[in-house]
């Protein structure tokens, strides 16, 4: 418990500390942002802090700070250590940084900005990534929400024959869909003040179960002697495992489709920083659950690494009963489902940006939505009528997902370099990332299959690289505040 408690206090004070110097750094102005300068009324709308609050945490915590954990903590009690930490200088400094600047360049989204601080030839690149990573989240946040209703909520099996499943996946399909379309204040805004009501009583119940219920945790001087299963190559694996939880990529992507709606700029802070600093929080009370269920026997390591989301009702009933159960795993349920309707949200924009469509016309918001989700759909049908297709669509969905994070930190990097900022700040977990999902691909049979060592050693020179470009090349433009 020591180990968890320790975490938690770095996670806390260490995200007021670091915040506050991000803060600083950016230097808030009471300049008009682009919510109020270019309100449109589907968009840029603006809307109060409270509701940019709990649209940034919805829309960043998926089943990511939820799932990743229970398999990261498969690794023992050095996760409540590197979560935090992760989260404070890498996760919550990304967001917060990609909002602002977005903020202060008119709203634009993320291909946006890469193509305006990186180049037309990695903002290429980085678009066919983007739009990868999207259509998986919208697959993704469609499979695990739908499987874990069923499942959960509805007792039944969530077997590809049974039809119960596909409705549920269509009920899901269909929201998104509005979501997608209709203005952001009209739909988000109105549904996701009863969400989070769901989100925060699940993430209470469940951290204040761990202690009513006296769950067991490892301390980390005791892991050697605990038996935990994962124990070689923790990076890469832990870092691309429990992403959402320290650092992903997709929330940049949401931080810059929020900063359309944010009416102050002294908002970002909480708004973008605190709200990461938040799902880390949600991130180490289900890796606590996790190693708490796998000591207590309600669980195991197989289990855990093959059929995390089952462990979810498992653990939510164990610790607050039938009913209380049940409101926690509507909780996780809904966490994806806020995540994948603006993941599509903001690929519609991106997408229409590209192609310099007119997305106030609805006819060509519409046409946009129908590619989007015809996609979407297929990615799912072969997920679900493929015995491994849901494995294999996760760990693209992971890896995909860190690759977008390299991207923004490198985005991140050249702004703070343009404007004499400390971009060290962004070069640091820019580099590390580069490290990780090098290596991972590298080395993982859905890449390139390499043994470890020469994994090590190439994703090593590219990391180099990429801190040794940022910090001495930079690209040279006019400063854009």
């Amino acid at each position: 418990m020591i180990t968890f408690l320790v975490g938690l206090v770095v996670l806390i004070i260490g995200g007021m500390l670091y915040g506050k110097l991000a803060d600083n750094i950016m230097k808030p102005t009471d300049d008009e942002t682009p919510a109020i300068a270019l309100k449109d009324g589907v968009d840029f709308v603006p809307m109060s802090k409270t509701k940019n609050c709990l649209i940034e945490l919805l829309n960043i915590a998926g089943t990511g700070p939820i799932l990743g954990p229970l398999q990261g903590i498969l690794f023992g009690p050095i996760a409540f250590i590197t979560i935090p930490i992760g989260c404070v200088i890498g996760g919550a400094f990304h967001d917060y940084m990609s909002g602002m600047i977005s903020i202060r360049n008119k709203g634009a989204q993320m291909p946006d900005l890469i193509r305006r601080f990186l180049g037309k030839h990695l903002y290429g690149l980085y678009l066919v990534f983007v739009c990868l990573l999207m259509l998986l989240v919208g697959a993704v946040f469609i499979y695990t929400p739908g499987d874990l209703f069923v499942t959960q909520i509805l007792n039944q099996d969530s077997a590809v024959d049974n039809p119960v499943v596909w409705i549920v996946y269509g009920g899901i399909f269909l929201y998104y869909i509005v979501a997608t379309l209709f203005p952001i204040d009209k739909i988000i805004g109105k549904v996701y003040p009863i969400f989070g009501a769901i989100l925060l009583l699940s993430a209470v119940g469940v951290f204040i179960g761990i202690f009513v219920k006296g769950y067991p945790l490892v301390e980390l001087w005791d892991a050697a002697d605990a038996g935990y299963p994962f124990k070689d190559n923790f990076i890469p694996i832990f870092f691309v495992t429990v992403a959402c939880g320290i650092c992903s990529g997709f929330h940049s992507t949401q931080a810059t489709l929020v900063s359309r709606t944010i009416k102050d700029e002294h908002e970002g802070r909480m708004t973008f920083y605190n709200m990461m600093i938040m799902e880390g929080f949600i991130a180490m009370i289900w890796a606590a659950a996790g190693m708490g269920a796998l000591q207590n026997g309600i669980t195991d390591a197989e289990t855990l690494g093959t059929k995390v989301t089952s462990v979810v009702g498992l653990i939510a009933k164990d610790m607050l009963g039938g009913v209380g159960g049940i409101i926690a795993v509507t909780g996780v349920i809904v966490l994806p489902i806020t995540s994948g309707d603006t993941a599509l949200r903001s690929l519609r924009l991106m997408v229409g940006d590209a192609l310099h469509f007119d997305q106030t016309k609805k006819k060509n918001a519409l046409t946009l939505a129908i590619m989007i989700f015809a996609v979407v759909a297929a990615c799912l049908v072969w997920a679900k009528t493929n015995p491994s297709g849901f494995n294999i669509l996760w760990q693209y969905f992971a890896w995909a997902n860190e690759v977008i994070a390299v991207f923004a930190f490198a985005m991140i990097a050249i702004y703070m370099k343009q404007n004499k900022m400390p971009f060290f700040m962004a070069i640091i977990p820019g580099s590390f990332y580069m490290y990780v999902t090098s290596c991972y691909i590298l080395n993982a049979q859905i890449g390139f299959n390499i043994p470890w060592t020469y994994s090590y050693i190439i994703a090593g020179g590219l990391a180099v690289f990429y801190a040794v470009e940022l910090m001495i090349k930079g690209r040279k433009k006019e400063v854009v505040a």
